[in-house]
Order: structure tokens, then sequence, then C-alpha cells
């Protein structure tokens, strides 16, 4: 070492260490408007969203065509892809055992929030 002494632990990664990093200033961009939720199917895996992974989900997104959304028909939560056309509107399942659903006049159908993050565990 160039005749210096050195003493204590040092770790290449305390150059980068600044201060910790605080997940709801990363991922949370309208904290009002952000809720979580634990996906329960695997419906989006081939998306990357597994079933027990957790979704944050951001209501003040517009929800547009190719987001992932959360969307109520007829009363039920449904992770999936939108997309619009002129015939209307169709949520894609990101799984081929999965059938699309065609959202028709005789639905009850909102767009509830866009996913904006998915937390995957190993």
């Amino acid at each position: 070492m160039d005749g210096q002494q050195w003493y204590g632990a040092y770790s290449g990664s305390d150059d980068y260490m600044e201060r910790s990093i605080d997940l709801n200033e990363q991922l949370i961009r309208n904290r009002p408007a952000t809720f979580f939720f634990r996906m329960n199917s695997d419906a989006m895996i081939d998306a990357g969203i597994h079933s027990g992974d957790i979704l944050i989900v951001d209501r003040s997104i517009k929800a547009v065509s190719g987001k992932i959304i959360v969307a109520v028909i007829n009363g039920e939560l449904l992770v999936r892809k939108l997309q619009t056309h002129i015939r209307g509107v169709t949520l894609i399942a990101e799984n081929k055992r999965y059938g699309n659903i065609q959202v028709d006049e005789f639905s009850s159908y909102v767009a509830w929030g866009v996913v904006v993050y998915a937390i995957h565990g190993f």
C-alpha cells in the first residue's frame, strides 16, 4: 500500500453508499392515488407477473392501450393488458391458458388503475 497503513474493513460498495434507498420515494409517484395489490393468479405470467407478486397500482395514470391495468368487469377485479380498438376494449391475458375478454356494451367495466410495478420475490 505504498507506505500507508490501512485500518478497519473496507467494502468497495462504501464508495457508492450515500444513503439508504427509500422504496416509497422510488416507486410511488402519487401517494394518494397509489394502491398495493397481491396478484392471485397466473393470468399475466408471460408479462413477468406471477401469482403472489405485489402490484403497485396508480389510479392517476390514464389507462391507454398497451398498459397493464387493474380492471373491474362485472364486479370482478382482473389484471390484464388493455387493448383499445374501433370495436371497443379487449382485456388481454398474458398466459395462453386464459382467454381474452372482449368488453361489450352489456358489461359493467371500469379501468380501475394502471400497474406501474410488480414486486417479485425469489
